[in-house]
Parts: C-alpha cells; structure tokens; sequence
C-alpha cells in the first residue's frame, strides 16, 4: 500500500469532492483552510519545519483545438493587486536602452555579452524583455529559452521599443500566459496570505481577460472548467459565475 503522510491525509479530508464546483468566495476560503494545515512534526535533527507563504495558482480548461494556430490564447496581464512578490527582468538592447532598462530595475541588460551568458547556462531571471533590433540575436536562444518560457515575444509583449517601461512592468507582476497542448491555461494569482479580496480581485480580472480573448474559430462551451491550488494543497473547482 501506498504511503500517504500525514499532511497529505488532512488535506485530503479537507479537500472534499474536487469535481464539485464551489463559488468563488468558498473556493478561496477552502484553499486557505488547506494551506493552513501544519502536520506538527519535526525533522529527524530535531529542528521545526518552516511555513511558506504559499503561491495561489489558477487553471482554465478551455474549449479550443491547441493544433489550430487560430484557437490559440495567449497574452499578458497586470494583475490589480499583484504577485506579492518582484520578478527578475533581464533586457536584450544595447546603448541609452540599456541604461534605461537597468534603471527601470533589469538585473542584466545588454547584447551580445548576455546572449553569450545565457548560453552559458545562466538563467537566473524570470521573465526576458528584447528591443526589436535584438532579436536576430536572441533568437539562437530559442532552445533555451524556450523550453523555459522566457524567450520573448511581440505576442507576450516581451518584444518592444519601448524597454524600460516593458522591464518595470514586468518586474512589478505583469505575467504572460499562453495555453498548453491540452487547451489548460496556468497562471500564479497571489500569495495565501493575500486577503481574500484581494484573491478575488486578481482572479477575477484573469478569468475576464481570458474570457475575453475566446478565439472566434473556437465553437462550443469555451471554459470548461477552473481550479484553484495553492503550491502544497489539493486543487479545488470553482464556477465563477456563482
């Protein structure tokens, strides 16, 4: 038999019927109540075991054919009440534009120099931002970066000529999303420790921006199904209508 912790068993119990659609409210109050579950138990070197301000993530399951270019939604988004936390913002330019990035918070920005430390296997940043006249060269970096979510995009507006205001954006919780192969979007959307309005208010504008971006060549029910989690918690179904 399988083992099962003791934490796992709680949230578990807690958890209830997952295919069951809550409102909204219920939905994030459910996820507080699990993420709050403390096991308390020791490591076997007799230290306590830490808590962590849990990440809010949301999924869309969403009605489109992912092998139709057409049915594909992807984007950007500032959320109203942020991530909790700054991203890492590394700027492909060179000159006054690299200047201007730094100063509006890049930790690297450059040409060729950071280009060549990206292949060198650095990728300690989260999000990539490059002016357009970069791009012959940053597109080598596209197995990379790729595979990481971090290559730009005009798309994703991550390509622009405009990249210091793209740099703070991004740095202060402007995400980017782009649905996988199984039509699902995943998004982060706080913290736990968020007030529960403030959960709602990010969740909210993500569910009304995806809504908003239904492909025209996409027929039938378009969102299918949303679910909360939180980083360590079961997920919970949610109908933002209710």
């Amino acid at each position: 038999m399988a083992y099962c912790s003791v934490r796992h068993r709680k949230l578990t119990e807690l958890g209830g019927n997952s295919n069951q659609a809550l409102a909204l409210a219920d939905g994030i109050a459910k996820i507080k109540e699990m993420a709050a579950v403390k096991v308390d138990r020791t490591y076997k070197n007799g230290k306590k075991r830490k808590g962590v301000d849990q990440t809010v993530e949301i999924a869309m399951h969403l009605g489109i054919d992912p092998k139709h270019a057409d049915q594909m939604v992807r984007g950007t988004i500032s959320l109203p009440k942020g991530l909790g936390k700054s991203r890492t913002v590394v700027a492909f330019c060179e000159g006054d534009h690299a200047a201007a990035a730094i100063e509006a918070g890049a930790i690297e920005a450059g040409g060729d120099e950071l280009v060549k430390k990206i292949e060198g296997g650095w990728l300690d940043f989260d999000v990539a931002v490059a002016h357009p006249s970069m791009m012959g060269k940053v597109g080598r970096l596209g197995r990379v970066l790729g595979p990481q979510g971090k290559m730009p995009s005009p798309k994703g507006g991550t390509v622009t000529s405009d990249v210091a205001a793209a740099v703070k954006e991004f740095a202060a919780g402007r995400i980017e999303f782009r649905n996988d192969a199984g039509g699902n979007i995943h998004l982060p959307v706080g913290k736990v420790s968020f007030p529960e309005g403030d959960l709602m208010e990010n969740i909210s504008a993500v569910i009304a921006t995806i809504v908003r971006m239904k492909p025209s060549a996409a027929k039938g029910q378009y969102v299918k199904r949303i679910c909360l989690s939180a980083t360590q918690t079961a997920s919970v179904t949610v109908d933002a209508a209710a």
